[in-house]
């Protein structure tokens, strides 16, 4: 469940001397780990193993009905049949202009709105249209795993910037000041994040913002999880904080997480209305249209109340203080209290390196492993986020499989040398 590597030259390669069949650029593409311990722990359940997934990030919710519905409805009128604009449905485009002043305070017009295949095509093609070959891209760790491989098949270079448990994971300017270098050109902001579940608190994003600008960086923001926060907390979108910076900054969201709609793969960015006239075009090559059907259900989504999240919040609120607790009684755990999203980001490295039944994993990748085979248990090793001696766990799943899966962690871990399930 670790990081793949590159495939070796013998199997890239049809004889010796001949082209390479698959090209470095995409053969140096690490598969998505998350979901591949989430389609891993589907394929075992499948099998008749009691699996409980940890891996993937998305609500166990279903879609909100009258999201549905709107998507049925949209079957069955012929104007969806058809090509409709790349940048998106017009009206969605509106209604996402509304969205973003209902709910950030952020000002924008319609042609500052791109409508993409999900928010992994929103943050490729944004770096497509900021980078040049060799532009750095300052990257906050634990980082969501997706983000260093599109900035390099955009031919950016990640420079991975750490906050640890100590610092809430939370960057400092000093410590972004300190990787810049020339030819540092943006810098990835993601508050709520994921792996942690960190929200940057205003002051914070305010100095960040104003260094960015200080330095005639760009910005590209993630606020995908803006909606799941807790404890009072909210989550404060950089380009309210630090309004000079708009002309610099883009933001990407997307209907996945707040609605319950990750299959629906409809995502956005905002911009700058040159940056987004240029990533439009990108697109019209790439994938056209996003499909009508799935525009249309969004368009209930962000064009409705957010009663149907406020209930989801509630849940996975309780959920948070299950799985905290639960894992920081495990000797060796240190599980912090995330304010935002649906995860947590425990330390496990004093779990390393000792007996865990029969086996001694000296990785957070190889710890993954054990908890599977051993326990049934599916999680991500800190591995796939930058920081190794980490594990995430999402606590989008249900309440009695969230506090089945801890207990079996929490046996796993008690057990003695060379015991087994």
């Amino acid at each position: 469940m670790g990081r793949m590597s590159a495939p070796s030259p013998s199997a890239t390669r049809t004889s010796p001397g001949a082209h390479p069949r698959v090209s470095s650029r995409v053969a140096e593409i690490t598969e998505s780990a998350t979901l591949a311990v989430d389609a891993q722990a589907k394929a075992l359940k499948a099998a008749g193993r009691p699996v409980i997934g940890f891996g993937a990030g998305e609500p166990d919710f279903p879609t909100p009905d009258h999201i549905v519905r709107a998507a049925a409805e949209a079957c069955h009128d012929s104007r969806n049949h058809r090509y409709t604009p790349t940048g998106g449905l017009p009206e969605l485009k509106t209604a996402i202009v509304s969205k973003t002043m209902r709910d950030s305070g952020y000002g924008i017009a319609a042609d500052q709105v791109l409508v993409t295949n999900g928010g992994k095509q929103a943050a490729y093609e944004t770096f497509a249209t900021l980078l040049d070959p060799g532009d750095e891209v300052l990257l906050p760790a634990p980082y969501w795993t997706t983000y260093p491989e599109v900035v390099r098949l955009a031919g950016g270079v990640p420079v991975e910037v750490v906050a640890d448990e100590t610092q809430s994971y939370l960057v400092t300017v000093e410590q972004l000041e300190a990787a810049r270098t020339p030819r540092t050109k943006v810098l990835l902001f993601c508050s709520p994040s994921n792996p942690t579940g960190a929200v940057y608190p205003p002051e914070q994003v305010r100095a960040i913002g104003r260094w960015a600008l200080e330095h005639d960086l760009w910005v590209v923001t993630d606020e995908i999880y803006e909606h799941l926060t807790y404890d009072g907390v909210r989550a404060v979108s950089l380009p309210v904080a630090v309004p000079e910076l708009a002309e610099r900054c883009v933001v990407l969201n997307g209907v996945a997480k707040t609605y319950a709609m990750t299959g629906w793969r409809v995502g956005w960015l905002l911009g700058p209305a040159d940056v987004v006239k240029a990533a439009t075009n990108l697109q019209s090559h790439a994938t056209s249209n996003v499909c009508n059907v799935a525009q249309r259900a969004a368009l209930a989504a962000v064009g409705g109340d957010l009663d149907c999240v406020a209930a989801m919040r509630d849940a996975f609120d309780r959920r948070r203080a299950t799985i905290v607790a639960g894992l920081n009684a495990i000797h060796g755990v240190r599980c912090p209290r995330p304010a935002g999203a649906f995860y947590v980001y425990p330390s496990v490295q004093a779990l390393l390196d000792r007996d865990v039944g029969a086996d001694r994993p000296t990785t957070s990748s190889e710890l993954a492993t054990t908890i599977l085979e051993q326990a049934d248990v599916a999680v991500v090793p800190g591995e796939a986020f930058g920081t190794p001696g980490y594990l995430r766990l999402s606590y989008a799943l249900a309440d009695e499989d969230l506090v089945e899966g801890v207990q079996r962690l929490q046996r796993l871990f008690a057990r003695g040398p060379g015991q087994r399930p």
